[in-house]
């Protein structure tokens, strides 16, 4: 099918891009990647009159690591994240070579997929279980919105139709930590949408107590997850089997998963228990050895 009849911009600042979601309102749609936006144009599930192409502003596309966060620009391409390696944040470079297919790895961007707010999406999971927020700028102000208040229901979120979404900011994990993560996620074929997706993360001290933990989900839900609960019970503790166990089973009870044609509610919480336990078992496996070669 053939898109719906639109007209196009590619402004070069920012200022220009304002000005334009100002004037245009809720009848403009930025185009970022493209990966999302472009398919539902043309099966017309979505109909904008005003394309907004924001690929040629400046800035919008950098990485910049400090002591304190990770800032990543809104058109930072998942590719970027599949090849470039942040010690600190090892579940990016574990989220990226999941997401979709190599022509879409390279062309889709993390701010895109963020503002689309798709509940099977897998930057949704990996970020939450970071604790990031999304700076959302417009001429009028800037605020920042973590990233569990940015999401409101299925591809709605909390922008407005004048902001845009410029960074995200990922805060460091301890300095004292060692800090591990995996990102699993289950498909019906490569490339597919996730029946469900689970992000991992731990930051373990020296004597292996985690001080800091996070559990997202991703197609457990009418939005992207945080299994705040199940983390909570990591904090101060070490990974044993048993507290493993236990973890995994609340995380398993967070969501809210419908059954559908690619999985039972069942068999969909089961997954995620599953998950849970093998990324958190892989976490202190991890541990042992590099405490082991630190030793």
């Amino acid at each position: 099918m053939f898109p719906s009849a639109f007209s196009y911009v590619a402004p070069n600042t920012l200022d220009e891009t304002y000005e334009l979601l100002e004037q245009y309102g809720d009848d403009a749609k930025v185009l970022a990647g493209g990966q999302s936006l472009l398919p539902m144009m043309k099966l017309r599930l979505a109909a904008p009159g005003m394309l907004v192409d924001i690929g040629q502003v400046p800035h919008l596309a950098t990485q910049h690591e400090s002591p304190d966060a990770l800032r990543i620009g809104a058109l930072t391409r998942h590719a970027i994240l599949d090849s470039k390696q942040f010690d600190r944040y090892p579940l990016l470079s574990q989220t990226a070579p999941w997401i979709a297919d190599p022509l879409v790895r390279n062309r889709g961007t993390m701010g895109g997929s963020l503002a689309h707010a798709d509940p099977a999406a897998d930057w949704g999971a990996t970020l939450l279980a970071l604790k990031a927020s999304v700076q959302l700028a417009s001429h009028e102000r800037q605020r920042l919105v973590a990233l569990h208040d940015f999401f409101v229901d299925v591809y709605t979120t909390a922008l407005e139709p004048q902001e845009l979404l410029t960074e995200i900011i990922v805060p460091a994990p301890l300095a004292d930590s060692l800090v591990f993560g995996h990102y699993f996620k289950l498909e019906r074929k490569v490339g597919d949408f996730a029946v469900v997706g689970v992000a991992v993360t731990a930051s373990l001290t020296d004597d292996g107590t985690v001080s800091e933990a996070g559990i997202g989900l991703a197609a457990m839900g009418s939005i992207p997850l945080a299994a705040k609960k199940a983390a909570a019970l990591l904090i101060g503790h070490r990974l044993t089997p048993e507290l493993i166990k236990e973890v995994a089973q609340v995380a398993a009870q967070e969501g809210d998963p419908q059954s559908d044609r690619r999985g039972s509610e069942e068999y969909k919480r089961s997954m995620v228990r599953v998950y849970v336990q093998r990324g958190l078992a892989q976490i202190h496996q991890e541990w042992q050895v590099a405490n082991q070669s630190i030793a």
